[in-house]
């Protein structure tokens, strides 16, 4: 569906900061799904944790607000050029197994609701058919 240059004409983040490697399906303003490729040249890695590589969950949380925002720009009706997506809430999150080097990240977002500028979305990302993270996240666009 979008590729990594197609994501970066949405989102203003890039490397090292920018999370997310494609999108692969899209039901726009109710879902999306995305893929995160986590590589061992991660920079984070070299000091989370020697011998033992594991992504933070600050960073996969990060990557599924990447993905939210992604189907939050797609679905202004304004342009979203000028805009910027800005967190509000992190809620019920859970970190159930790490995700490692090597291992694919397939992000799902669910819009719970969309009202007066405020995203509600049911963030969840799985390495094969396991469920690692899952959150609550809340989020809006505003103008740079």
């Amino acid at each position: 569906m979008l590729d990594i240059v197609q994501i970066m004409e949405l989102l203003p983040h890039r490397y090292p900061f920018l999370l997310v490697d494609k999108v692969i399906e899209l039901e726009q303003g109710k879902r999306i799904v995305a893929i995160k490729n986590v590589t061992m040249n991660e920079p984070f890695f070299q000091g989370h944790f020697p011998g033992f590589p594991v992504m933070p969950g600050v960073l996969i949380i990060e990557a599924m607000a990447q993905v939210a925002a992604i189907m939050a720009y797609l679905t202004a009706s304004e342009d979203s050029g000028d805009k910027v997506s800005y967190f509000m809430a992190i809620d019920k999150a859970r970190f159930r197994k790490p995700v490692k080097p090597g291992d694919t990240m397939r992000i799902e977002i669910d819009t719970i609701y969309h009202k007066r500028g405020i995203w509600s979305v049911a963030a969840k990302s799985y390495v094969g058919e396991t469920l690692v993270t899952e959150a609550e996240l809340k989020a809006t666009l505003a103008d740079k």
